[in-house]
């Protein structure tokens, strides 16, 4: 029994209760986090760029 209450009470605040977002503000939370990965992603990439060069300085090719 406690199962079946547990689900009735989960199905009252998802339906009742919780607030979801509305279309724009959904749309921009996208953009917010898909700018933010752009900037993470070219950080990242750059580091890994000045540390190849730095590697390839110190230790170069035969």
């Amino acid at each position: 029994m406690k199962i079946v209450n547990y689900f009735k009470d989960m199905y009252e605040e998802l339906v009742h209760k919780t607030t979801w977002p509305t279309m724009q503000e959904l749309g921009n939370s996208v953009i917010v986090v898909s700018i933010a990965s752009l900037i993470i992603a070219l950080i990242v990439f750059l580091m890994d760029f000045i540390f190849n060069m730095g590697m390839n300085l110190m230790f170069p090719a035969i």
